[in-house]
């Protein structure tokens, strides 16, 4: 097929679902965090054109090669709760509309694995299914996240699926341009995918994905060895995302191989059958709170991280838990810097009471988490000073989402304690902090601080990590919590390891 002929549909559809959040998702919530909602036709391609994920990487590689380009969508959420039906419907319906009507030549996705909608238990695999309804011989390619819950439809209704292979996420454009480099070896006749798809039965802990160190570093390893085997076009492993209560919920391999069926299924077996043989470092057990905040008063150098990965807003938390932060003031640790903290009621005050002004503030716990185990969040008061009101954005220059401009919507810097010597950062939308700019656009400077209380899991390793003498990982009870017993799972499929042993 000529290069100038091909007709390419590129949308971005993405949303890790965890169905134990309290945090709605609306069509709003499918926009740059700014609230402006999802983006269509060419202002989807104007946004995504350059930025670093895959569906900036396949239309960089799509306009390299002369393609004529339809972009129907570039649509993305944070984590949350399950999508509301309308959105999820009038989103698909974006994308399958420029299907019926542009009549592409082929299709590439950005899509996450692992949403869930009011009205869909398996979001990808069912709007990959419209697709291939619409166009049955139109050769599809999707990139994944490695937190994907890959279900048999999914693998159905795909010619080509690539997965990331680092968490943090540090790999999303390379993996749309390795997705999109496949589809156009299809298109072109140079091979012939087929795939092969392996769950074993395991849940692991997202805390247990670190892809730099143990157990998952050595699958992705491999994974990356398997991929230099003659006929293996692509070998994924998923870790899966535990807290999107979906049968498919879980780790799998997937492999894409050249013509040779038997090739690919036997890679998936072997990959399975290394992830069961070490399932035991899947599991992450926590310390006790009290326990990390002991540790944390032996430190004698700093700064230290408190990371409060129970709240982590980019696997669905509310970004409003304080039970970290209250239980390092009761301990009596100095110089505690504490955010991003989403507390709109908060915000409004400050922004009322003004930058300069004194006041008395109830923080978080705004948010009852009841299928998380968590009825009634505790809060905490603060007495202190508003130091500083922006509108809350910031352009990222660390290695994840590098050159996007992240939105916090209005956010206010208020220092409190004796003399002043802590600090929050509060907002009006969650943030995790996977840049420095989500403190330094309020004029914080870090190294004021002893102790960073810090909600994430691992997407602030890259910049936060190399500049703490110390990590204290704190167990808090929030929506993203590493302790399976406070959730209450009923549709994921059993047994599974490790609830069932």
């Amino acid at each position: 097929m000529a290069r100038h002929t091909v007709k390419l549909l590129i949308a971005r559809l993405y949303h890790e679902t965890n169905t134990f959040s309290p945090v709605p998702t609306s069509l709003s919530a499918f926009g740059a965090g700014d609230s402006r909602g999802p983006l269509f036709g060419l202002e989807a391609l104007t946004a995504a054109r350059g930025e670093r994920h895959a569906m900036g990487a396949m239309i960089a590689v799509a306009e390299a090669r002369g393609c004529t380009l339809v972009t129907p969508l570039h649509a993305s959420a944070n984590p949350s709760g399950p999508v509301a039906a309308q959105a999820y419907t009038a989103l698909c319906d974006a994308i399958c509309r420029d299907v019926q009507s542009a009549r592409p030549d082929a299709i590439l996705l950005d899509l996450h694995g692992a949403m869930v909608a009011e009205n869909s238990d398996d979001g990808e695999g069912d709007l990959l299914a419209r697709l291939r309804a619409l166009a049955p011989h139109t050769p599809l390619g999707v990139a994944l996240d490695l937190h994907a819950n890959v279900s048999p439809k999914m693998v159905k209704n795909a010619d080509i699926i690539v997965g990331f292979k680092t968490y943090p996420h540090i790999d999303m454009f390379e993996t749309g341009a390795h997705a999109a480099r496949l589809l156009f070896d299809l298109l072109d006749g140079k091979i012939k995918p087929v795939m092969a798809y392996v769950q074993p039965p395991m849940l692991a802990h997202t805390l247990a994905m670190d892809t730099n160190h143990g157990a998952m570093k050595a699958a992705l390893d491999g994974a990356m060895a398997r991929e230099q085997d003659a006929g293996i076009l692509a070998c994924s492993v998923f870790g899966g995302f535990p807290l999107a209560d979906t049968r498919h919920a879980g780790m799998s391999v997937l492999v894409v191989a050249d013509g040779n069926r038997e090739l690919a299924q036997r890679t998936a077996r072997w990959g399975a059958d290394f992830l069961v043989s070490r399932r035991d470092e899947f599991v992450y057990r926590q310390a006790p709170l009290a326990a990390s905040i002991t540790a944390a008063k032996r430190a004698v150098k700093f700064p230290v991280i408190l990371l409060d990965h129970g709240d982590n807003c980019m696997s669905g938390g509310t970004c409003d838990t304080v039970d970290v932060p209250r239980a390092a003031l009761v301990a009596g640790l100095q110089a505690i810097l504490v955010g991003p903290t989403c507390d709109p009621g908060a915000v409004r005050l400050c922004a009322k009471a003004g930058v300069g002004a004194k006041v008395t503030l109830r923080v978080g716990g705004k948010q009852p988490m009841p299928r998380a185990g968590v009825p009634q969040p505790v809060s905490m008061t603060i007495e202190g000073h508003v130091r500083a009101i922006t509108d809350g954005s910031y352009r990222v220059s660390g290695p994840i989402y590098t050159g996007s401009t992240l939105h916090m919507g209005t956010s206010a810097l208020v220092t409190f304690g004796e003399s002043d010597e802590h600090a929050i950062v509060l907002t009006t939308q969650t943030q995790e902090p996977l840049d420095q700019g989500c403190f330094t656009s309020l004029g914080v400077s870090l190294s004021d601080y002893r102790f960073w209380v810090l909600k994430s899991r691992m997407y602030f390793k890259p910049v936060f990590g190399p500049l703490a003498a110390a990590v204290i990982p704190c167990a808090s009870a929030g929506a993203t919590g590493s302790d399976y017993a406070q959730f209450r799972f009923k549709r994921v499929r059993r047994p599974v390891f490790p609830l069932d042993s």
